[in-house]
């Protein structure tokens, strides 16, 4: 059995046992980054559907995740993504951050498929607390269902595009390559340049060049 079609049919085990017509698959991308949005991911996809190349965005090179994002954009019964930004972010730390944006996600979502869902599969091991639907966390579950993975590439795919727009604005940073995660070049230029209004005060290398900038003044 092909790792696609087994993604594919741990969804529709779970369609069958939750007796759910709309299953939705959450993930997010970014919280580890030192800049930039946490970037929420949702995805209705047809039961019974199994499309080749939609696993865990990480596995995934550049092109392959676009060619999948396109797959996905195509064959879904809903999608939808949003941005997290970095000043929420610090205000409610990088994982409650992530779990409100799921909550607004499934919303989002929902307004477009124009009924609710019957299942959540939310990547990793706790659920947002407002959700407010059926819900199963799934540990690793990027490379476990479909649905999550379809949503960890719609995120990925959506997030690096955010950062290479961003890199136009503060091109010192390298943001189009290395889309805001810690780095050596990113360190490095973070040390040089000092922050910028996308990076995160509440993350410790920015943080330390923050209060260093301070005490220079």
């Amino acid at each position: 059995m092909s790792s696609t079609t087994r993604l594919a049919r741990f969804d529709d085990r779970l369609r069958q046992l939750a007796e759910a017509e709309v299953l939705v698959g959450l993930d997010e991308v970014g919280r580890g980054c030192l800049a930039g949005p946490v970037v929420v991911g949702a995805v209705v996809l047809p039961a019974g559907l199994c499309l080749e190349g939609v696993r865990d965005s990480k596995t995934l090179s550049l092109a392959r995740r676009e060619r999948a994002f396109l797959a996905i954009r195509d064959a879904a019964l809903a999608w939808a993504a949003l941005c997290i930004g970095p000043g929420e972010v610090d205000e409610l730390n990088v994982l409650q951050a992530t779990l409100v944006g799921m909550e607004r996600v499934v919303l989002r979502l929902e307004r477009r498929l124009g009924r609710r869902v019957d299942l959540a599969l939310v990547d990793g091991h706790l659920l947002p607390k407002r959700l407010d639907r059926p819900a199963r966390a799934i540990v690793k579950g990027d490379g476990r269902s479909q649905s999550i993975a379809a949503a960890s590439i719609v995120a990925k795919v959506l997030r690096d595009r955010v950062m290479r727009v961003w890199h136009r604005s503060y091109p010192d940073y390298g943001f189009a390559q290395h889309v805001g995660y810690p780095t050596r070049e990113h360190l490095e230029a973070l040390e040089r340049v000092g922050a910028c209004p996308l990076h995160r005060r509440s993350f410790a290398p920015v943080a330390r060049v923050v209060a260093r900038a301070r005490r220079a003044f």
